[in-house]
């Protein structure tokens, strides 16, 4: 068994380039399947969701090659099938992507429900309503289902709820439908407009990305070309709030500060000052933090995804603070595991409640999803002791290499294995 150890850490100093977006990156492999020529992504991080997307592409003729440059060669010319499996297809969140990339070309796509993360289920009500509307037709079955459409033709689509998801499934199947598609109440996140200007380079005919409203001509034709993912705002985030676990200096460089607003003003509310340049943050604290409230939403508003990695802060913030989750409000599975650290945390409906300052003791904890797992990795540092966490496949879902990149920053943290059977792992799945 994998297990990431971390030790009580002194204030972390340092500088880390950020990886591409995790989120972008999935969107953009599977928007490349809309091509006819070759396609050359720069950035994409080595993540274990990127590695199951290769074994799809594999099944299906989508060639995904690593370059010796460390970018990604798609070639997309010779799939021959849209039929995904279903295990492969539901080992992470956003497999639907493929639905809209495939099935102006094949008609007919076959894929598993999404999967990932297990802080909650993934409806796929909004991807399911606006792909009807564009002409699809969905059968549903235990493991798997299936969309179907004999022509795609654009349409007015009104989303009920802001979801970037099915913002871009639908933006994908549209790039190539007959006519013009309009999304309305779209949503404005960075990899939404990242996808479109991604397509638009391919020959797309897309504008309004980064508003409320999306315009999509159809084209019958996309070709090849080059393409830089963004920066990933969210696993900046994260590393700018391990510098006010036990205060230090952080500089997160290769980022784009304009999408991570929300989070820098909140971390300057807490008590850390934010040093911005064209194209890196600072985070510097001297470890007095304020206790604060805050509200997750969809961007630009604070981020769902930097919920759990500053609940993990603000357990060293004195005071009562409160964290709201309104995008996804079961997603709170990492509270329990604070608990196992000594963390004074509970939650009641939607809200996690922080009695900050109380010390934490380390212990063995269990990583649920990728950002839990950064969260108990902050908590970890300033545990006295050691703080052993499980679950790690799920931060290698989002990291190229998460230990790495806080040994470089001074953290006292190693991956090693654990012998099966150990005593005193029995708690996993507590």
């Amino acid at each position: 068994m994998k297990v990431i150890q971390v030790q009580t850490s002194g204030p972390l100093h340092g500088s880390v380039t950020v990886q591409g977006s995790k989120n972008s990156s999935q969107a953009l492999l599977a928007a490349a399947c809309l091509a006819d020529a070759t396609v050359t992504l720069e950035g994409i991080p080595g993540s274990n969701d990127v590695r199951i997307i290769r074994q799809i592409g594999l099944d299906i003729g989508l060639t995904i090659e690593r370059t010796p440059m460390g970018d990604m060669l798609i070639d997309p010319r010779f799939i021959h099938s849209a039929t995904i499996d279903p295990g492969k297809s539901s080992a992470y969140r956003s497999s639907y992507y493929f639905v809209g990339a495939l099935l102006a070309k094949f008609g007919k796509v076959t894929i598993g429900f999404p999967g990932g993360d297990d802080f909650v289920s993934r409806p796929i009500d909004q991807h399911i309503k606006g792909l009807r509307a564009l002409g699809a037709e969905f059968t549903f079955h235990s493991d798997h289902y299936v969309v179907e459409a004999k022509e795609l033709r654009g349409a007015d689509v009104y989303f009920d709820t802001i979801t970037m998801g099915a913002t871009i499934n639908v933006m994908l199947a549209a790039a190539r439908a007959k006519g013009r598609t309009r999304l309305s109440n779209a949503a404005t996140d960075p990899e939404v407009v990242d996808t479109a200007n991604f397509l638009n380079q391919l020959g797309a005919k897309i504008v309004g990305a980064g508003t409320d409203q999306i315009r999509i001509e159809g084209v019958p034709y996309l070709g090849g070309g080059r393409y830089a993912v963004i920066p990933d705002r969210l696993i900046a985030g994260s590393f700018l709030m391990a510098a006010g676990i036990n205060g230090g200096s952080v500089t997160v460089a290769n980022v784009i500060p304009e999408h991570m607003g929300s989070c820098l003003a909140q971390l300057r509310e807490i008590g850390l000052e934010i040093e911005t340049g064209d194209q890196s943050v600072t985070a510097h604290s001297d470890g007095r933090l304020r206790a604060t409230r805050v509200r997750t939403g969809m961007y630009p508003a604070f981020a769902t995804d930097l919920q759990q990695p500053l609940t993990a802060l603000l357990t060293r913030a004195p005071g009562k603070s409160i964290v709201t989750e309104r995008v996804f409000v079961k997603r709170f599975n990492h509270i329990h595991q604070l608990k196992r650290l000594g963390a004074d945390v509970w939650v009641r409906k939607e809200s996690a409640y922080i009695k900050g300052g109380v010390p934490l003791v380390g212990n063995w904890v269990h990583a649920t999803d990728v950002r839990a797992g950064t969260c108990l990795i902050l908590a970890g540092l300033a545990a006295e002791g050691t703080t052993r966490i499980t679950g790690v496949e799920h931060i290698e879902r989002g990291y190229e290499d998460a230990v790495g990149s806080f040994r470089a920053l001074g953290a006292r943290i190693e991956s090693t294995e654990w012998k099966a059977g150990n005593a005193e792992a029995g708690f996993v799945g507590m």
